[in-house]
């Protein structure tokens, strides 16, 4: 009787971490991270675009070196 409850108790363990790490890993949050913290819509809009804009300014720099080369 004593092993099937720590059968079950370790059981119960490790189907909580199993998801609260696969939350995590489904949202591309960090492991250890709370995953009942909702990000809201704002922030994500936020990180996306300014994701976005980083790569945009990256490739307009790129760009502009490319016209400067052919210039010399």
């Amino acid at each position: 009787m004593k092993q099937l409850k720590a059968i079950l108790l370790s059981l119960v363990i490790g189907v909580a971490i199993g998801m609260w790490f696969g939350v995590n890993i489904g949202r591309d949050e960090p492991f250890y991270s709370n995953p009942f913290d909702t990000s809201s819509l704002n922030q994500k809009l936020k990180k996306a675009t300014g994701e976005t804009l980083e790569k945009g300014g990256h490739a307009l720099e790129k760009t502009g070196q490319s016209l400067q080369d052919k210039l010399k």
